[in-house]
């Protein structure tokens, strides 16, 4: 996550959040007056809107990727909100290969594999990735790296954040507060897919393998937002046999968050155990591992809406 910019962060929210795509827009020419190589070469960032997809599918890597940019025919991706900015110079990770004709994009991803998509110019930043094998569009906003407001996406998203370590330790808890029952607990984990919100803790100590951790309480979680302050969030841990805990989160670092718990005035401090690099779910080489945890996917949060377009592919 690259250094908090808060001017940036509030002159930037306004666009990068706020769609271009508002209406169900019909395009009859398709000729942006440059070829698509240059098209896609025009931004170096291309944000998913995943808000704005339409069409009862999903594509897997467009449903977990928060940008993608394409680069001298490399697919890249940033899957992950740690280090977030920062890796591959912004960029993300290598996921795959294009080629792209004719406004017709072909991507190879590396675990995947082989998808196809029209190419829509909607406005001077705006693209539509439309699969007409699943009748599903992906739209993209443009960006370049210096210009992209990588704080906003990181702390719009904090739900994801907490997924990308297989648990989270308690490292620290202030001398200042009362006693109170979260005093015991010492590792968090936030579980992707499911219903997205699952948590589980446990009471152990010094555990240094993740897996071994023996989870004592599960449970359903929630992040809100703080009026006025895009850097301050809510955590509401719902125990499922006990009484809610309620926290205000903030986050130090890529690897290390601080929750303050109102009633007992006690601030805590956990360190990310395990990162979980979202590609998908494979090995070094690309073979599809099973029995896996469950992989991140972002949730559309508005509702599905079907796609005026129509496959002229034979």
């Amino acid at each position: 996550m690259k250094t908090m910019k808060l001017l940036l962060s509030f002159a930037l929210t306004a666009t990068l959040f706020t769609s271009c795509y508002t209406e169900e827009v019909i395009i009859t020419d398709n000729n942006p007056g440059i070829s698509l190589n240059q098209l896609l070469n025009s931004y170096e960032l291309w944000y998913v809107d995943i808000n704005q997809t339409l069409g009862p599918g999903e594509t897997p890597f467009l449903q977990i990727a928060f940008t993608v940019s394409f680069r001298n025919g490399v697919l890249y991706a940033n899957n992950n909100l740690v280090g977030f900015g920062n890796q591959g110079n912004g960029y993300g990770i290598d996921v795959g290969t294009y080629d792209a004709y004719n406004m017709i994009l072909d991507i190879n991803h590396d675990i995947d594999g082989f998808e196809t998509f029209d190419v829509f110019q909607i406005d001077n930043n705006t693209i539509e990735l439309y699969n007409p094998f699943n009748d599903t569009s992906y739209f993209l906003n443009g960006y370049q790296r210096n210009t992209f407001d990588y704080d906003f996406v990181f702390y719009d998203n904090i739900h994801y954040f907490l997924q990308e370590y297989e648990a989270w330790e308690k490292t620290y808890t202030s001398e200042m507060g009362v006693l109170n029952e979260f005093d015991n607990e010492n590792y968090l984990q936030f579980l992707a897919g499911g219903n997205d919100s699952e948590f589980r803790s446990s009471q152990d100590v010094n555990i240094s393998n993740p897996d071994n951790i023996y989870w004592d309480y599960t449970g359903v979680y929630g992040v809100g937002d703080i009026s006025g302050n895009m850097y301050l969030k809510t955590l509401t841990l719902d125990y499922d046999f006990f009484d809610n805990e309620f926290f205000e989160l903030s986050v130090i670092n890529d690897q290390r968050i601080e929750l303050f718990h109102p009633s007992s005035e006690t601030v805590y401090e956990f360190t990310g155990r395990g990162y979980i690099q979202f590609l998908r779910e494979a090995d070094a080489s690309g073979k599809r591992i099973t029995g896996t945890k469950q992989l991140k996917k972002r949730k559309q949060k508005t509702a599905k809406k079907d796609n005026p377009r129509v496959s002229t592919r034979s």
